[in-house]
Order: C-alpha cells, then sequence, then structure tokens
C-alpha cells in the first residue's frame, strides 16, 4: 500500500451549491469512498434543496476519517441532514474523524442538522467543524450527542468525543467553540456538567440579524421547554459577533433534537416566513 492510499479518507463529499432562478441546485459534487449524497429534494415552498448525506457503511471504526466539503456561493440556500444517526463503535488503534469545512458566500444561507452522533462503548471521536462565511451569509448548525449501548446496561462508556467548530470571517476568527467529553475521568461515571443528564444538544446561529430581542425570545422558548419537561436543562448565549449559541442537556435524543428543530423553525418564521421543516430522509 503506497502512502498516498494509505493517507486517502475513508469517504470525502464535496457539493457546491449557487442559486438558478428561484431554486438553489448543486453546480459542482463529487464524492469517494464511504459517503454519498441523495438527489435532493424539497421540504417547503422557499426553493431550498435538502440534500441528504449518507454513510453506506453504517458507522465509524478506528482511523477512519471522513471529509464533507459544502460551498453555497452568493444568495444560495441549503439545508444538509443524514440520513440516519452518526454511529461511532470501538476505536481501539485510533479514533475515528470528521472534517467538516463550510464556505458561505454574501447573502448565502446554510442549514446543517444531522442526526443525533451516537458513541458507543470505548468510542473515540473527533470532529472539526471549520467555516468561511461572508458577515452578510447566515448558518445555522446543530449537533445532538448520545450514549450507544454498552453490555452492561451503563451510560457514558465511550472514551471521548471532542467537537471542535471555528467560525471565521474575512480572515479573522470570531467564534471557536471547543467541547471535549471525556467521561472516562469521571470516578461515577458521569461528566459533571452534563448534571446527570445523558444526552447533550448544540445550534450554533450565526446571522447579522440576531439582536437582543431574538435571542429573549429563544430563551422564552427554552424556559417553557423546562416547564414542559423537566428533565431538560437549557441555556442560550449570544455570539461576539450577531448570533448566538444554545446548550441542551437532557435525558433522551428525540426530546433535544425537538427542540432544536423548534428554535430552528423560531427563526426560519423570522426571516423566511416559512414554518417548522420536517427532515424526512427519503
Amino acid at each position: 500500500m503506497t502512502v498516498a492510499a494509505a493517507a486517502a479518507p475513508t469517504g470525502r463529499l464535496a457539493l457546491t451549491l449557487a442559486p438558478r432562478g428561484r431554486r438553489t441546485v448543486a453546480v459542482r459534487q463529487f464524492h469517494e469512498g464511504a459517503l454519498r449524497v441523495l438527489r435532493p429534494h424539497h421540504l417547503d415552498g422557499s426553493g431550498q434543496p435538502c440534500f441528504v448525506v449518507v454513510n453506506p457503511g453504517g458507522g465509524y471504526l478506528g482511523g477512519d476519517r471522513y471529509e464533507l466539503d459544502v460551498v453555497v456561493e452568493a444568495a444560495g440556500t441549503a439545508l444538509v441532514t443524514t440520513q440516519s444517526a452518526t454511529k461511532v463503535y470501538r476505536t481501539p488503534a485510533a479514533p475515528a474523524r470528521q472534517d467538516v469545512r463550510f464556505a458561505l458566500g454574501p447573502g448565502a444561507v446554510l442549514e446543517y442538522l444531522p442526526d443525533q452522533l451516537i458513541a458507543y462503548q470505548d468510542a473515540d471521536y473527533v470532529q472539526s467543524t471549520t467555516v468561511s462565511m461572508d458577515p452578510s451569509a447566515r448558518l445555522v448548525a446543530g449537533e445532538v450527542v448520545t450514549p450507544g449501548w454498552a453490555p452492561d446496561g451503563t451510560v457514558f462508556r465511550y472514551r471521548s468525543v471532542v467537537l471542535r467548530t471555528e467560525v471565521v470571517m474575512d480572515g479573522r476568527t470570531v467564534v471557536l467553540d471547543n467541547l471535549r467529553l471525556r467521561p472516562g475521568e469521571d470516578a461515577v461515571a458521569e461528566l459533571g456538567f452534563l448534571e446527570g443528564r445523558t444526552h447533550l444538544g448544540s445550534l450554533l446561529v450565526v446571522d447579522p440579524r440576531v439582536d437582543r430581542a431574538l435571542v429573549e425570545q429563544v430563551h422564552e422558548l427554552l424556559a417553557a421547554a423546562e416547564q414542559r419537561l423537566p428533565g431538560l436543562r437549557c441555556g442560550v448565549s449570544e455570539l461576539p459577533v450577531p448570533g448566538l449559541v444554545v446548550r441542551v442537556l437532557g435525558p433522551g435524543s428525540e426530546e433535544l433534537t425537538e427542540l432544536l428543530l423548534d428554535v430552528s423553525a423560531l427563526l426560519r418564521a423570522q426571516w423566511t416566513g416559512q414554518g417548522r421543516v420536517a427532515l424526512r430522509k427519503y
């Protein structure tokens, strides 16, 4: 095996999207290895296409490396999701890794709402997300981390999950979020900042139209969810640039996913007049 072959990613997918009339279409599409994308479909009347990323292999293993590149050209809009959960199995030799790179032109919109990340017993996973965006562009990116099944029924048995997100505007880093979950470092097999919860949800929004009033609306939505579902613990913070980040702790992936979609729907209603999307995967 050559050095070049050894360094090849397990799967790579690259999309370049651009507006054509009222709709955004893929003007370039490339894939190799264990990543594919389904033919886009439209979830509402906005003209925004939904692209579904597929991993035919069914899961991530030790030493696997995946690369996802999405470019949305000026005034384009797209929603990217996954066909199913990302499952990270035992990684005895090396962590599984995914590098995500987004580039958004002036006035571009990208919503990245994948299904949950499930880390199973003895799993190590590292995800690096880099976003290069024009100050007039809009980004909504979500993630839900779920502990996978262990033979003895316990949770928090994965070794490590690292999620690093960097947002760059005009060559300058404006947002840097580094989330590291290492349950094995706690003697009681819990993560202190999760406060006994098993699942973590996160939603990053970077948009010039985010203001204090909108942050307050999101806060009220989260507070109502906590009253309705006592197992939840939620928070929202403003960013150094116009935008916000939501963190949600809870007992299950379904509750967290639904709440993040509720926040996303609030933003869509504010900015496009469209309601909540149903992320059908066919």
